[in-house]
Formats: structure tokens, C-alpha cells, sequence
């Protein structure tokens, strides 16, 4: 596998050290302001929990932010672990080619 240069940050350190700190809103604070558990917020700022739509939602409402910022944040943190799980996987797979010449394509089945 090849070795990360840069750590993966988790969203949910995101959140805390880029949000929470910074504007001094405890867990609990932010966990009664958006309507969720403060479990769920305390799942998330320690990595052990994803930030789903509806968090991403309620944190887009609260923060005054774009859902889909969260989300993306979520989803890249998803790729990146994927990427590393299947790294020798995905070094065996032959790309998709398309001969130019006849404008056809070529896909044997094994």
C-alpha cells in the first residue's frame, strides 16, 4: 500500500478544531442547538462516527454552512479509507480502452 503523506483528518476533528474550538460552543451546546444526542457529536468529534445527511443538515442550519460541505468532507474521509482497503485490488484492474480506429470497444469477458 502506498503510505499516506498527508493524515486522513476524520470530519468530525474538522468539526471540533475548526468550529467548536475556535467559537468556544461545547459538544453538548451544539448537540441541544441542532436537536441530536450529545452522544452523536461526541461520536463524531472522536472518529467514530460519520456525518450523516441529516447532521450535515442540521450542522449546515446552525453553522450557517452548505450541507454538502459536510457531506463532502464525509465522503472524501469514505473514499480515502476505501481507496487504502483496496489498494492492491485496484492496482490489478485494467482500465476501460476504447479503439479509436473502429470506434469500438473492447471487453472480453473471462
Amino acid at each position: 500500500m502506498a503510505r499516506r503523506e498527508i493524515p486522513l483528518v476524520h470530519p468530525g476533528e474538522i468539526l471540533l478544531e475548526d468550529w467548536l474550538i475556535p467559537l468556544e460552543i461545547s459538544q453538548y451546546a451544539l448537540a441541544k442547538a441542532i436537536g441530536v444526542p450529545a452522544r452523536r457529536i461526541n461520536e463524531i468529534v472522536k472518529g467514530k462516527r460519520a456525518i450523516t445527511p441529516d447532521t450535515a443538515l442540521r450542522l449546515a442550519a446552525f453553522f450557517n454552512t452548505d450541507a454538502q460541505s459536510w457531506l463532502g468532507l464525509q465522503a472524501h474521509y469514505d473514499t480515502e479509507l476505501a481507496r487504502e482497503a483496496l489498494y492492491d485490488t485496484l492496482a490489478h484492474i485494467q482500465p476501460f480502452t476504447v479503439n479509436n480506429a473502429g470506434g469500438s470497444s473492447k471487453l472480453a469477458a473471462h
